[in-house]
């Protein structure tokens, strides 16, 4: 691993600071699917909830589903909606499964300035608010974009033969 990809890694998984506004924002009921605190951490286990409920990024390299590209759909972990078809997965080579569109009305997108002079697109579930990863301007044709996202927040589905 090259020095810039390490202090790149050390930024992105320290990025959350306070309660993660998705967390808040089901809370207020803005979501079709929305649970208590108490709800969430039951469910999902600590680096889940980390990632998914307060906007955290697990590391480089740590998702088994990076590395998958049998044909399948790619699920939210907090509420089953299918987010990504396998169809529209590549590898970016950063560690972290990749996608250069999602299905349509499957995630939403804010404006993230959490790391300092950088401001990124984050993206969550449509449905429940979790958080999943981050949409850059580097991906392949046709559209540009490199949705980078959290395996952890992510449940693959396999083609049914």
């Amino acid at each position: 691993m090259h020095r810039r990809d390490f202090i790149v890694s050390a930024l992105m998984a320290g990025t959350t600071l306070g309660t993660g506004r998705a967390a808040m924002a089901a809370a207020d009921g803005n979501f079709d699917v929305t649970r208590s605190e108490a709800e969430w951490r039951e469910m999902l286990s600590e680096r889940e909830f980390y990632v998914m409920r307060e906007e955290g990024t697990e590391p480089a390299g740590s998702s088994p589903l990076d590395k998958v590209y049998e044909p399948g759909i790619y699920h939210c972990r907090g509420c089953d909606q299918k987010l990504y078809s396998s169809e529209h997965k590549y590898d970016s080579g950063t560690g972290w499964p990749s996608f250069w569109k999602a299905l349509p009305d499957a995630i939403g997108t804010k404006e993230d300035r959490t790391l300092l002079f950088m401001v990124r697109t984050e993206c969550h579930c449509d449905r429940c608010g979790s958080h999943l990863g981050h949409i850059f301007d580097d991906g392949p044709d046709p559209t540009g974009k490199r949705h980078c996202l959290n395996g952890v927040s992510l449940v693959f589905k396999p083609a049914e033969a």
